[in-house]
């Protein structure tokens, strides 16, 4: 997923009310980082060679995920995961993947093979995912909101030989599971009925999450894993065709954890403050973890810190403040639609919602009047940052007064990485101030897409990667995102290529002409809508064609709004659809 944080022309009334505290900032960027990054200090920065391309990475971060589970479980009895009425303490939860890394290896999954994972976000899935990873095998998460075909394309793409998935996701699945050559098992989790043949229910192998800290204590599997073995694969979408699987290493994974608390501690020296002494946050974690932001820039940074996440069943907001005041919940956000959503919900006054100190988001378009609110309102620190799913998430973040300064900006980038803004060519670097296309590199780049040579050596450069994102870099290096270069809508944090939903309409026998466009959105950001021309003596109506894109695609690329234009479509001397010319159509 993209996590782009686009830019928008900032209100000239809107800050009125906020002013940079006088002296404001105390220290430079510069300064924090040598001071921080030195040898000998928590973010010492030492260069190492990553597929043969020197490369900055911090020192300290854990060298694999297996030794990041084994740092989580020194958090004993501390509790890790909230999920309505269960809570499961980082020793259960190290406890029941143990047990379950060592079924996985006595059932022949080994380092290199690929273990596909589909479920909501459950006490389960964190338990999964590090059996797999720990073993030096590769999860592959994919989208619970997939189709079952979409889902068996992940499977299929990835060979993955096991699959651990919830119910609902094998049920969605059942008709194509006949036609998945490399899937040897399943796992199934919360299963209340049948299951399919050759395959075991979750809890037959470590019980349910309740009594995970009853479990037998048994060793983690002594797998020798280096820090740039592959650990994930992280399916993005693909401007044509099927989505490409972001192959991920270790490191990557474990170089977001010191990211974000340099990012803090940043964000402290700025306004010339002491850091604190670290203190264990609760996370309301309302970002599906088949997402890079949730997995890699929340869960990792939460379990080396000892802290608490806090899963829903589904966003609800009203159940959200339900839990922010009963679980004294700390830090929340994603996309700025949750943070709209708290903000104007019309119960939210009656809720003690004073255990808030941040609200962090990416994944869509924001309005800069969100950062004020998000102060006004809560009094907590607003967040974001940029990144996306080929660079395992966090490559800038921005919080506090710097974000506050420049609500346009998705900030400057973190020490072990870089940006350079390209001309079209990718041949001459731009100066700040002027717009190009965003490269980015950084020990958090991922190898490239898996078994996809060819798209791997026009998007990766030499350690750089080519992000397709159009943007400006200010003389300090702080980024703005101008526009997207890819022919992308982004709804709520989640990515939709036109290329998919238009084929998707083409297929339907009326529609001989089709087009997607992103709807501007207050809270989600954008939203689809699509143009169709219709072959002569044909007809359908627009909730036909959204009906027949909903039976093949997820439902978040259901068009919103359908338009029948009577002649074929505006094309330029390319015969490239003239997409700008087709919003006036909307009203």
């Amino acid at each position: 997923m993209t996590i782009t944080e686009a830019s928008v022309a900032p209100e000239a009334h809107a800050f009125d009310a906020w002013a940079p505290p006088v002296g404001w900032p105390v220290m430079s960027l510069e300064q924090i980082e040598a001071a921080l990054c030195a040898p000998g200090q928590p973010f010492e920065i030492e260069t190492v060679d990553v597929g043969g391309i020197p490369t900055r990475c911090w020192k300290n971060a854990p060298p694999s995920l297996a030794a990041l589970a084994h740092a989580a479980r020194t958090h004993g009895d501390k509790t890790f995961i909230v999920y309505e009425d269960e809570r499961v303490s980082y020793e259960g939860w190290f406890r029941a993947t143990a047990i379950l890394a060592q079924a996985l290896q006595t059932a022949g999954i080994g380092k290199g093979d690929r273990v596909a994972l589909a479920m909501r976000n459950l006490p389960e899935w964190p338990v999964a995912f590090f059996a797999i990873v720990s073993l030096g095998a590769i999860a592959v998460p994919l989208n619970a909101w997939w189709t079952g075909g979409e889902l068996a394309y992940g499977i299929a793409d990835s060979g993955a030989k096991l699959l651990i998935a919830d119910a609902e996701r094998v049920d969605r699945l059942a008709p194509h599971l006949s036609d998945l050559a490399t899937l040897e098992s399943i796992l199934v989790s919360r299963s209340a009925g049948d299951i399919p043949p050759h395959a075991t229910r979750l809890e037959d192998v470590i019980g349910l999450p309740g009594g995970y800290g009853a479990l037998e204590p048994v060793a983690l599997p002594d797998v020798g894993i280096a820090p740039d073995d592959a650990a994930t694969i992280f399916y993005t979408s693909g401007t044509t065709g099927n989505p490409k699987g972001a192959l991920g290493s270790h490191r990557n994974m474990t170089t977001n954890i010191l990211t974000t608390a340099y990012a803090g501690v940043r964000a402290v020296l700025r306004r010339g403050e002491t850091p604190p002494a670290p203190e264990a946050a609760v996370m309301l974690t309302v970002i599906p973890l088949f997402h890079v932001t949730a997995c890699s820039a929340g869960m990792t940074g939460i379990m080396f810190g000892g802290s608490t996440m806090v899963f829903m069943h589904k966003w609800d907001t009203q159940k959200a403040l339900q839990i922010i005041e009963r679980e004294r919940v700390t830090a929340t956000g994603g996309v700025p639609t949750i943070a709209w959503q708290l903000i104007e919900h019309p119960d939210r006054e009656k809720y003690d919602l004073s255990s808030l100190k941040s609200i962090s988001y990416g994944g869509a378009p924001s309005a800069p009047e969100l950062v004020r609110k998000i102060r006004e309102v809560f009094g907590a620190l607003p967040g974001n940052g940029w990144g996306m799913t080929e660079t395992m998430a966090t490559v800038t973040s921005h919080s506090a007064e710097d974000y506050l300064n420049r609500p346009d900006s998705c900030g400057p980038a973190v020490p072990v990485s870089d940006l350079k803004i390209m001309d079209a060519d990718g041949q001459t670097e731009l100066p700040p101030g002027e717009v190009g296309e965003l490269w980015a590199r950084g020990p958090q780049i991922v190898k490239g897409y898996w078994n996809k040579p060819a798209e791997t050596a026009a998007t990766f450069v030499d350690g750089w990667v080519r992000t397709g994102d159009l943007a400006r870099l200010d003389e300090e290096g702080f980024c703005y995102i101008v526009d997207r270069a890819k022919d992308m809508i982004i709804r709520g944090g989640e990515n939709i290529y036109s290329s998919e939903v238009e084929n998707v309409l083409y297929d339907h026998p009326a529609v001989t002409d089709a087009a997607l466009i992103g709807l501007p959105h207050r809270t989600l950001g954008e939203e689809p809508a699509a143009v169709v021309h219709l072959a002569p003596g044909s007809s359908a109506t627009e909730a036909e064609l959204q009906s027949w894109v909903r039976e093949r695609l997820a439902a978040f690329k259901v068009p919103v709004r359908i338009v029948f234009c009577e002649d074929t479509l505006p094309r330029n001397a390319n015969g490239k659809i003239l997409k700008k010319d087709l919003a006036v159509l909307f009203g």
